[in-house]
């Protein structure tokens, strides 16, 4: 795991963290690590964004019927 080290935060930003760490029954650490990975999680303007990427290329690529496969495959082993 990656570390990161944050300089010359104010001590009142500080203590206002470890406020809420206190009140959430966690760590300072702890706290950072949470708001840290919430923070990294797509909003949901970026999550529709993939979303419509993903399915622009499912449109280019059109999907086969899995019964149609499979129905070719049992026939192709019968001949």
């Amino acid at each position: 795991m990656a570390r990161v080290l944050v300089r010359d935060l104010p001590d009142d930003v500080v203590e206002r963290l470890k406020a809420k760490a206190a009140a959430e029954g966690r760590s300072l650490e702890g706290h950072l690590r949470v708001v840290l990975e919430d923070a990294s999680r797509l909003g949901r303007a970026e999550f529709v964004a993939l979303a419509d990427a993903i399915a622009e290329t499912t449109r280019e690529h059109p999907q086969t019927d899995s019964v149609e496969l499979v129905r070719a495959a049992r026939d192709r082993a019968w001949r």
